[in-house]
Order: C-alpha cells, then sequence, then structure tokens
C-alpha cells in the first residue's frame, strides 16, 4: 500500500491531464503489504522482495494462520494504525487504558468521509512493533562448484529422496567441517519461523521466531542417535550429493521449486541479509504462543486437582 498519487488536476474520472506523472514514478515501493490468507500467502510475499521487504500486514483468511494474528475485522484498523493515520486521543499514552479513544489524523491518506467499523478488541499501540523473521539465502551447486539456482526460503529446505525407493545418502558440512553422513527419507534445513511447520511434525525443536538459529531435523533417519540440532545463525550448511550414492535426490524450497540433484551437487544454505518485517498484533511473544496455544492446542491439559 501507497500513498495514493494526487490526481487532482485530472481532467475527468478515469482520464489524466497531459501533465500527470509518467508511469515510471508512479510505480513506488510499497510502504506497506497486506496479505489476507494463509501463511502460504505470506511465504509468497516473501518470495517476491528477494531484497530488503516492506513491513508485512497478515491478516487471517486461511484454514490455520500460525502467521497471521489480525483477524478479518480488525483489519481497516490496523492497516490505518500501522501507516501512521490511527494515534492515541490519550493525555499519557504511556498509560494502560481501556477505554482510550482512537481518532484519525490529519494525514491526506486518513479517510475523511468514510466510516470505518469501531474498534474491537485491537487496541493499536503508540508504535508499531515489528518481528524479524529470519529467512535462509539457498544456492544450488553443481560439481564444479558453479551456480545453478538459488532461492530465499521463510519456512525451510528439504531434501528428500523423493519417489526413489532408496534411503536418501548425503553428507552434510557445517562451515567446511563434516558434521554427518545422513542415511534417511530426507533433511530439513528450517529458520525459526519453520520450526512449528514441517520441522515441528518430524520431531524437531521448537524455536521462538527472534532466536537467532538454523535448525536441522533428520526425516526418519535408519538411526537411533540422530537427532535435530540447532546452530546460530552465523554458519554456513552444505550438504553433497556423494558420488557413489544409489540415486538422486530432490529438494524444495518452502515447498516449491522442487529440482532434481544429481550425484555431485550440492546445497548450500546459509542466513539472508534480508529478513522478513511482520508487525504484530500485541508483541511476537504474545502473537506467537497465542498461535501455539490456539493452532496446536499447546500443553493443553485437565488441571490436576489438589490433594
Amino acid at each position: 500500500i501507497t500513498s495514493p498519487p494526487d490526481w487532482t488536476h485530472a481532467k475527468n474520472e478515469g482520464q489524466h491531464s497531459d501533465d500527470a506523472p509518467p508511469k515510471q514514478e508512479q510505480q513506488q515501493n510499497p510502504d506497506l503489504i497486506v496479505t489476507l490468507g494463509g501463511d502460504g500467502l505470506l511465504m509468497h510475499a516473501s518470495t517476491l522482495f528477494p531484497g530488503p521487504m516492506p513491513p508485512t500486514l497478515c491478516v487471517a483468511g486461511g484454514s490455520l494462520g500460525f502467521l497471521t494474528p489480525f483477524p478479518k475485522e480488525e483489519m481497516v484498523n490496523a492497516i490505518w494504525a500501522s501507516l501512521g493515520s490511527l494515534i492515541p486521543n490519550s493525555k499519557d499514552s504511556n498509560e494502560e487504558d481501556t477505554n482510550t479513544v482512537w481518532d484519525y489524523n490529519n494525514d491526506p491518506i486518513s479517510p475523511s468521509t468514510t466510516q470505518l467499523p469501531q474498534l474491537n478488541t485491537y487496541q493499536p499501540l503508540p508504535q508499531i512493533r515489528l518481528s524479524m523473521r529470519m529467512r535462509l539465502d539457498c544456492r544450488i551447486l553443481n560439481p564444479e562448484g558453479v551456480l545453478r539456482a538459488r532461492f530465499n526460503v521463510l519456512n525451510e529446505v528439504v531434501i528428500d529422496r523423493g519417489s526413489s525407493p532408496y534411503l536418501a545418502s548425503l553428507e552434510c558440512f557445517i562451515d567446511n567441517v563434516h558434521l554427518t553422513t545422513v542415511q534417511a527419507d530426507g533433511i530439513i534445513f528450517s529458520t525459526p519461523t519453520g520450526s512449528t511447520a514441517y520441522s515441528m511434525s518430524a520431531g524437531g525443536s521448537v524455536v521462538h521466531p527472534a532466536v537467532p538459529a538454523i535448525l536441522v531435523t533428520p526425516i526418519c533417519p535408519h538411526v537411533l542417535s540422530f537427532r535435530s540440532m540447532v546452530f546460530p545463525d552465523h554458519v554456513t550448511l552444505r550438504c553433497y550429493v556423494p558420488l557413489d550414492a544409489r540415486s538422486t535426490v530432490v529438494v524444495a524450497f518452502d515447498g516449491k521449486h522442487r529440482r532434481e540433484l544429481q550425484r555431485g551437487d550440492s546445497v548450500q544454505i546459509q542466513m539472508s541479509v534480508h529478513p522478513v518485517p511482520t508487525i504484530n498484533r500485541m508483541d511476537h511473544s504474545s502473537d506467537w504462543l497465542g498461535s501455539l496455544k490456539s493452532n496446536f492446542n499447546f500443553n493443553t491439559r485437565a488441571v490436576q486437582k489438589p490433594l
């Protein structure tokens, strides 16, 4: 969403004057991204901005919505608050007052004649709070080290055996130090945001989105001692298909762009310098824990009766 251009000098509706700004000047970088859907829509929006990404307001419109803290009823007010056009009308903004009245300021993009719905449970804060969600910079390299493809992912990179009847055979390195030999259905390299997705289903840890880390989780390893691991975000991970592997493997990036890795190919994974900034409804811990409890019934159990 950007500030609308000034067309007051236009001759008629739908017809612009000759001195209107050229089309190239109208194509501004967005100030705000609003997604109305599920978590997959946020991941799709992430692919549209491989570089710096504007703040993103995620409105729940899908089925699960772990990353969409805003309900549709609060969408309009949340958009205006995110653009700085909804401000608290209170003597002391530091005081917590459930009866605080929120007004629209005189910003030119504020609504003037349209009556917006009243605020319900959403009380915009004086400052917008963001969660900087880490992304992974992933590169597919051939045996000569030539770059074949490059992707940014928000959730995870998955290398699996695909349709092959054989176990995936992979050699994993961390900062050029041999980590382990993988003999499993596959392996997952996940961000903290993706720790509640495929990695969690495969037995990986649940990690707070503010923790700077990369998760490595095996998929059905044919050994008892291979467990999920957590590495700092500054490491470079590399997964290599050995030349004597029984078959090729398949790599997918956030569930898309599936590519076959031939023997000798490798995938290099490291932290991207461009995170995804998402707007919090409350703060990153409240939103995250709320999603854990509402979507996954986190640690839900009948309370033990006292003696």
